[in-house]
């Protein structure tokens, strides 16, 4: 039995050094067909490493019986996002083909759909695969907007960096820790970050045109994460201090029967 335990808990691991091989297929793919220097070359090996040492220190951790069919568009996902950051990291030194750019970003994009329907409809939805999915997004957002802000300026820095500023900011306030509830606005802003990215870098449409979508996508960003950040520092940020004023502010307003069925109530439900 506990061969068998052992045995299972290395499948997950063996799939994520097959995925570091096929990245690594990729890689060797795209230096034959443009010539990629050794920007891209680093560039996507570290990005390869680093996947294959998280996901896997991760499986471990977690020690998941089996990797799951959603965690495996994940992985292929990652994939393409390494390959897409072999190409911007190649752009310093020589224009890369956009086409190729486009297209492996595009098809990274519409599977970002695919992974969290196939997690539902198997039934193997996990923290893991939910976190594992964020952190592809977040890492492509970032390569995106540092290829967009090569011809827009370095503000475009502030799209793909944001998240990681929130993550580094939980860390000083634990109160941005707090679970949000699901929203279908949150969702929909973070969708079109890639979308419009990915066509400002395409070069299908003019400067303006490019620089007025860019600016909204931000806009729309800020909008997004103050929203949640303001909804958790009124659900879990507020001190004593304050809540000593909202308790002290409730005594003026609400007349003493009415506090008492109200501190009844705080008594019964604290019961």
């Amino acid at each position: 039995m506990a061969l068998n335990n052992m045995y299972g808990a290395r499948l997950p691991q063996q799939e994520t050094m097959v995925g570091a091989g096929v990245q690594l297929l990729v890689l060797a793919l795209l230096g034959t067909a443009i010539g990629m220097g050794p920007a891209g070359w680093l560039s996507g090996l570290v990005f390869a490493f680093a996947t294959w040492a998280v996901l896997t220190r991760a499986l471990r951790r977690t020690q998941p019986r089996s990797f799951g069919p959603a965690n495996r568009v994940t992985l292929g996902r990652s994939i393409l996002v390494g390959g897409v950051t072999a190409l911007v990291a190649d752009s310093f030194e020589s224009s890369p083909p956009v086409s190729l750019l486009v297209g492996l970003t595009a098809v990274a994009l519409i599977l970002d759909g695919v992974d969290g329907k196939v997690a539902r409809r198997t039934g193997t939805s996990s923290a893991l695969g939910a976190r594992f999915d964020m952190e592809v997004d977040a890492f492509l957002i970032l390569v995106l907007s540092v290829y967009v802000g090569m011809s827009l300026g370095p503000w475009v820095l502030l799209i793909g960096t944001m998240r990681y500023a929130f993550v580094a900011a939980a860390r000083v306030l634990p109160w941005l820790n707090g679970e949000l509830p699901p929203s279908m606005a949150r969702k929909t802003v973070a969708a079109l970050q890639g979308v419009i990215l990915l066509v400002a870098g395409s070069g299908l449409l003019p400067y303006d045109m490019n620089l007025a979508a860019v600016l909204t996508a931000l806009a729309l960003l800020v909008w997004s994460f103050g929203r949640d950040t303001l909804w958790l520092w009124r659900r879990n940020g507020q001190g004593p201090a304050e809540r000593t004023v909202e308790n002290r502010e409730l005594h003026e307003r609400v007349p003493s029967r009415e506090l008492v069925s109200v501190g009844a109530a705080s008594a019964g439900s604290e019961g």
